[in-house]
């Protein structure tokens, strides 16, 4: 069975006159005369077989069935302008994506250059968890630590790590460090979110209990970075630091590991799964991880 579409110049017009409960104003709009807006309405009611307005003299007022028809129109109005926008300046509009300091800098910026628009990328980074509040975050895409899911947001697991011991070589070598006991005379640095140091010892067959004090950072970024400058042992993700590990900069304590957990998800507004520059860039990005690791399912957290 086919769709049922009203004619849709009169929709556009009982949706600007709902909106500004004037014939007038919605006329002004749509560059048309009044009484052309009142032609296409009672096209519209006629179609629909039910009043739209109650008119009594100069007052208009939307019955109950115009004021729940003219809530749902304006919505796919708006959802139909930014669709047509987003297609018609795909080439021209700057693309935002939201992210943690940490994934910019260790993993995102050094592979941006292969992102096909990456002249059009603006990267926002946020000190604390980037805000998944599109309405607000003045962002198309955020990359999100974890994947927990958030009502009228579409969120993607994007990759998965375990962790390790790293240190900077000198202290290392400075210290000697050869077994996972020697750990207990070093300093640890702690992650105030998600810090794995009892699940890594409790692999590495040794007592939690026996952990060795240190400082306890936001983030796992600035742990690692603490680490990297000597300031003692971080627990870093593998698909983090690999890069680094692989420059010299770190070095990789021991084969023990933590288990596996998503730590970077893709969100986008609901509604713009469609878009193409945020298609183009979910591809992109998965098809990055994938060159490193298995990707994790696409599937959404919201559906």
């Amino acid at each position: 069975m086919g769709r049922q579409l009203p004619p849709f110049a009169a929709v556009k017009a009982f949706e600007a006159a709902a909106r500004y409960k004037s014939f007038k104003k919605a006329a002004e709009e749509l560059c048309l005369s009044p009484s052309a807006i009142s032609h296409q309405i009672r096209a519209l009611e006629a179609y629909l077989d039910t009043a739209l307005f109650e008119r009594e003299g100069n007052r208009l007022d939307l019955t109950l069935t115009g004021k729940a028809y003219a809530g749902k129109l304006t919505g796919l109005l708006d959802f139909l302008d930014e669709s047509t926008r987003a297609v018609r300046h795909a080439g021209e509009r700057p693309f935002r994506v939201l992210c943690t300091p940490g994934f910019a800098a260790r993993w995102l910026v050094p592979r941006l250059s292969g992102l096909p628009f990456a002249d059009r990328v603006q990267l926002r980074v946020s000190t604390g968890a980037p805000s998944l509040d599109f309405a607000k975050n003045d962002s198309d895409l955020v990359i999100q630590w974890a994947d927990a899911p958030v009502p009228g947001v579409s969120t993607y697991p994007l990759m998965q790590s375990s962790r390790y011991p790293v240190i900077s070589p000198r202290l290392r070598d400075a210290e000697g460090i050869e077994h996972p006991e020697d750990l207990l005379r070093m300093t640890l640095m702690y992650d105030e979110t998600d810090d794995a140091w009892d699940q890594w010892f409790d692999a590495a067959g040794l007592s939690p209990q026996a952990m060795p004090p240190g400082p306890v950072f936001p983030n796992c970024e600035l742990s690692t970075t603490a680490a990297e400058q000597g300031g003692g042992v971080s627990l870093a993700y593998d698909s983090m630091v690999r890069d680094t590990v692989a420059s010299g900069r770190l070095i990789r304590l021991f084969d023990t590991i933590t288990m596996p957990a998503v730590i970077y998800s893709v969100a986008h507004a609901e509604g713009r799964g469609d878009d193409p520059m945020i298609q183009q860039f979910k591809d992109w990005i998965f098809a990055e991880v994938a060159k490193t690791q298995p990707t994790v399912p696409r599937m959404s957290a919201a559906e």
